[in-house]
Parts: C-alpha cells; sequence; structure tokens
C-alpha cells in the first residue's frame, strides 16, 4: 500500500492560533510523522483580544502536559471563576454567569426549578448564594478542588486570565522543543495548483517558496489563505452582534486581584476588564453606527482602575463566520475562521475547538470530502450555537436609554434563541441542546441575571413540600458560605502557587 500521509504541514501566522496549533500538532502527531513549519512576520501585529477564557481552557493545558503553575507564572495570569455582568438588565444592576453549578444535585430535578419556586414565595432573592464561583468571586477568593466528600470545595470550576503575547511566546518555546520549525518573514504570494486549484506553496518576501500539502491559516481577520487565495466567503451577523470596533489599552495593576472578568455594558457596547499580575486589560466593545471611536475612547479612558500603560489602538471587526472553515486543503483556525465578540471569552476556546475537531478528522493526501464537509458542518453549528448566547445578552435587557439598547431590545432574533426564550418564560425552564458549549446553568444565569421572569416554575419541582425545600435549599447555601469563607485570598493563593517574577 502506498504511504498517503500527510507529510508537510504549513501554518501560516503565529500568534495563540498559530501557536496553539502549532503545539498541539507537535504533541499528537510529532514532526517525525511530519514536518510542520510555522510562518509568521515580527512586523506585523498580534489582536490579543483573547486574554480570557473558560474552564476548557484546562483541558487544552493538560493535553499539552503543561504544568499550570508554570503557565500561570510565565504568562502572568490570574484565576477566573466567572464573569460580572453591570448595567446589562438595566443601568445599576449587575449579577454574576458562574463556572460550575448552581446548588447541587436534587434527585433528577434541575436545581433551578426549587430555586425559582423559592424565589417566587419570596424567600430566595440571590441566585449567588448558591454559587460557590459567585461567592467565591464576591470575596476575591480563589482555591483548586481538594479531597473533601460532597463538600463544594472537591468540585471547583475554574478557568484563566492571561497575556496573549506571553502565552504565544510560550506555546512557541513548546513547539519548537518538540520540532516545529519558525520561518520568519512576510508572505506575498499563495500558489493554487492548476489542476484542482489546491494550495501548493506560498511565496515569501524574500522570494522563496515553503511547500506544504495541508495549509492552516492563522492570519487573523484577512485570512491570507481561506479567503485572499481561496475566496471562501464571509457571513456578516451585524444584524444581530452590531458592534464592530472594539479599542483596547492596559492599566496600571491594584491591590485586589479579582478572580473574575467584568463586563460594563455602557451606551453603545460595553467594556472587559481582566485582572493580570501585572496589569489590567481593558477594551470598549462598541459599535459605530451609535457612537464615534473618540467618544469610546473617552469613556474606556474614564473607567479604568489605574493609569493607562499604552496608547489605546482600535480593533475593527465584523462579527460573523467565514462560509467555508475548511476548504480544498486549508483549514481556517482562530480569527481567520470568522469572529465572536469577546463577551463570553469564547474566542480562544474557537481555535481550541477547531484544532481538535480537525484532529478528529485529519486527513491524508487524498483530501476526501467527508472529512472535510462534516468538519464544516460541525464548526458551523458552534459558531451559530455562541451566536445565539451572545445575542441574548444584547436582547434581553429593559435598557431604554439610547438607540442602541433599542434596536437590541426589538429586533428579531434566530427562531432557536426565540423559542429559548419562550420556554424559560412559561416555566423558568433551560436545555442545553445536544452538544452546545453553554449548559443549563449558563442559560439559567443569563436569563434570570438580565431580568427575564418566569411566568411560573416547573411544576415538577412541587415533589418536595415547600419545607423540605425551603431546609434543603438552607442547606446547600450555608456549605457554600462555609467554602468560600475557608478559600485563601486569589493574591494569597497566587503568591503562595504561582507567581510571576516580574510580578
Amino acid at each position: 500500500m502506498s504511504d498517503s500521509r500527510i507529510r508537510k504541514i504549513v501554518i501560516v501566522g503565529g500568534g495563540t492560533a498559530g501557536w496553539m496549533t502549532a503545539a498541539t500538532l507537535a504533541r499528537i502527531l510529532t514532526t517525525r510523522y511530519c514536518e510542520i513549519t510555522l510562518i509568521e512576520s515580527d512586523e506585523i501585529g498580534i489582536v490579543g483580544v483573547g486574554e480570557a477564557t473558560i474552564p476548557q481552557m484546562a483541558t487544552f493545558n493538560r493535553m499539552l502536559g503543561l504544568d499550570e503553575n508554570q503557565f500561570i507564572r510565565e504568562t502572568r495570569g490570574s484565576f477566573k471563576l466567572g464573569i460580572q455582568f453591570v448595567n446589562w438588565g438595566r443601568i445599576g444592576h449587575r449579577y454574576f454567569h458562574p463556572f460550575g453549578r448552581y446548588g447541587l444535585d436534587m434527585g433528577g430535578v434541575s436545581f433551578h426549578a426549587y430555586f425559582l419556586r423559592m424565589h417566587q414565595a419570596g424567600e430566595a432573592p440571590d441566585i449567588d448564594e448558591w454559587s460557590l464561583q459567585a461567592k467565591a468571586g464576591q470575596m476575591d477568593k480563589f482555591m483548586r478542588s481538594i479531597d473533601a466528600g460532597n463538600s463544594p470545595l472537591s468540585d471547583i470550576a475554574y478557568a484563566f486570565h492571561f497575556d496573549a503575547g506571553l502565552y504565544a511566546r510560550f506555546l512557541r518555546r513548546y513547539a519548537e522543543e518538540r520540532g516545529v520549525v519558525r520561518r520568519e518573514g512576510r508572505i506575498t504570494g499563495v500558489n493554487l495548483r492548476g489542476t484542482d486549484g489546491f494550495v501548493e506553496s506560498v511565496t515569501m518576501e524574500d522570494g522563496a517558496t515553503v511547500e506544504g500539502e495541508l495549509f492552516i491559516d492563522c492570519s487573523g481577520f484577512r485570512g491570507l489563505i481561506i479567503e485572499q487565495a481561496l475566496k471562501a466567503g464571509y457571513t456578516d451577523w451585524s444584524h444581530w452582534l452590531p458592534c464592530n470596533r472594539a479599542v483596547a489599552v492596559p492599566c496600571a495593576s491594584v491591590d485586589s486581584w479579582t478572580p473574575y472578568t467584568r463586563s460594563t455594558a455602557h451606551s453603545a457596547g460595553w467594556q472587559w476588564r481582566i485582572p493580570l499580575q501585572h496589569r489590567i486589560g481593558n477594551g470598549h466593545v462598541f459599535s459605530t453606527d451609535y457612537m464615534s471611536e473618540d467618544e469610546a475612547t473617552a469613556i474606556l479612558l474614564a473607567n479604568l482602575d489605574g493609569e493607562p500603560l499604552a496608547e489605546p489602538r482600535t480593533v475593527p471587526f465584523t462579527t460573523g463566520h467565514r462560509n467555508s472553515f475548511w476548504e480544498k486543503n486549508c483549514v481556517a483556525i482562530g480569527l481567520a475562521s470568522g469572529f465572536m465578540e469577546p463577551l463570553e471569552s469564547t474566542s480562544i476556546w474557537l481555535i481550541q475547538s477547531g484544532i481538535a475537531r480537525l484532529m478528529a478528522m485529519f486527513p491524508d493526501r487524498g483530501f476526501a470530502p467527508a472529512g472535510r464537509e462534516r468538519y464544516n458542518r460541525i464548526m458551523l453549528t458552534e459558531f451559530e450555537e455562541i451566536r445565539d448566547f451572545l445575542i441574548l445578552h444584547y436582547h434581553a435587557t429593559e435598557r431604554t436609554d439610547s438607540p442602541f439598547w433599542n434596536y437590541c431590545r426589538t429586533m428579531e432574533i434566530p427562531e432557536r434563541l426565540a423559542e429559548k426564550m419562550r420556554v424559560y418564560r412559561e416555566h423558568g425552564r433551560v436545555f442545553r441542546e445536544n452538544e452546545e458549549l453553554f449548559n443549563d446553568t449558563s442559560w439559567f444565569a443569563v436569563m434570570f441575571g438580565q431580568l427575564m421572569q418566569p411566568k411560573g416554575f416547573d411544576p415538577v419541582a412541587e415533589v418536595m413540600s415547600l419545607e423540605e425545600t425551603r431546609d434543603r435549599l438552607a442547606h446547600i447555601r450555608q456549605a457554600i458560605a462555609n467554602s468560600a469563607d475557608y478559600m485563601p485570598a486569589h493574591r494569597e493563593f497566587i503568591r503562595q502557587n504561582c507567581a510571576a517574577e516580574a510580578a
């Protein structure tokens, strides 16, 4: 039998997407299987909006065999228990979208159902009382899980904040140690095979050519191969997610390192706050249809914790996706594949997901279409499901203070999301569809947090008497409060385990 294995892989672009891809290929395939070349230019800047993550990031790090403390030290990172949303449901209101679950398993009936029963009876006003992540976040506390039986401390879900540039450098070293070859320089041309239009090679600024059999486009928004050469096309979702620009600036750190990302809604968008060991990352995501760049920048600078550490920089974007994520022998990963604003920290997850699905359907030199078609279908579903979750934040609001929020509140939304909202408004029920990224806890956290009021609660919750429900919820709330009290301060945990040398 002839050897049809892919022997040459070329990754176009570095940054988070490029080096996550290179590290994964080096770990799983090894360079004994094939040559892996990554081309990047020091002259091309990195967008780097993905400094906040979701818990699935830990799975990626474990797959690479990374030491978590070393990872946090080298990226000057911190830990994340969820996202605090400010001014989203209405001005002055805030809520917490936690990782992990609310309460405990209640014999096959969702905890949300029992909570809503008590809430609608006026006895359980704050859902945060039943989330360890929310309680610990409010107290600026953090720790990893310990063996504590059925205590909430035995199952602490968390993610990370980190410096995206330092993370790319960290992974570059990892990949190069395993045989990945980095080639410095700009690509000036993409050469397609005359017989079938597959990518044959790329031409460098110095005239050299780099040949490959599988090309992975990590070139960012411009999509050097997937769009400029292969004309994959792009689907624009701006009518549902109208923000189209971000202005970003780091500022000086403060004494308290909050173990969560903060998202504060403004009149035409929202501002992120991501605490690291050496600085705070900040950015204002906004719509130029409703606000000028100068106004957006002024709002950002007026809402920093400390002195700016650089000049603000602007990143234009169009929310949406390539019509084909995998076209011929090119797979787009990261911003080259599409963009979902970082409202729920999904940018790096989409990189991770794209890599994992590529490895699951890794081709040979025949590039049979079935694997490519499945990849495109699954990635499109992933994008659509995340899109709907992001739309929920904008659409389920009581804000009427600006044209932007009036548009978002009244716009037509995808039917899948509309159905989820109808089901919730009847009896407070939420469901995770198939293998979608966000589970029922996340959907409930945002729907309840955005002030959506169900007409009733799941009638199955009445299987337990009101008195028994009251007692069970009180017991769980106390266990969570005790667990949060036990946890050390977030900053102290980092100091003892993973403090960066220069922090």
